[in-house]
């Protein structure tokens, strides 16, 4: 999995590991845009590039087994990557694909990933992720899916 530099098309290899506490220092809401903290109790990862500590983006997620799906409570990438002057391209559709790849491989072809994205960005989800509507969340099953993976993991 890699991100793009906009400005110089260069690919950078990235990891996501999950947040350490040690990184809740770092995480003001200012760059990333929420209280990260109020998170502790759920499953939170950062992509950084590899060989850095700088995290570019965050997703936090449950696992809601009864449903065959995992929720992704919170997702944002830091300031310096949000809108049309990003500095990396591929951020949040990387943290996708990580959450669905674990989606597929808890619930095989039952997989689904769910969010509520707040009104400014919905239509971003559904265009550029092609989420389906589904009542007041989006979400992707099987094949979009897959279809997902695919994408960000073909340059692995």
């Amino acid at each position: 999995m890699n991100i793009e530099e906009i400005s110089t098309g260069k690919i950078y290899p990235i990891e996501i590991l999950p947040v350490e506490k040690s990184d809740y220092k770092s995480l003001t809401k200012a760059r990333y845009f929420f209280n990260w903290k109020e998170e502790k109790d759920q499953q939170i990862y950062k992509l950084v590039i590899k060989g850095d500590n700088d995290i570019l983006g965050l997703i936090s997620f449950e696992i809601i087994r009864e449903e065959w799906r995992i929720h992704i409570r919170l997702l944002t990438v830091s300031e310096e990557n949000k809108g049309k002057d990003k500095k990396f391209n591929r951020i949040a559709g990387n943290l996708l694909c990580f959450v669905a790849k674990i989606a597929v491989m808890e619930f095989a072809e039952m997989a689904c990933i769910s969010l509520k994205p707040k009104t400014a960005i919905y239509k971003h989800y559904v265009d550029k992720y092609k989420m389906n509507i589904t009542g007041t969340t989006l979400s992707l099953e099987v094949p979009e899916i897959l279809n997902l993976i695919k994408e960000y993991e073909s340059d692995s």
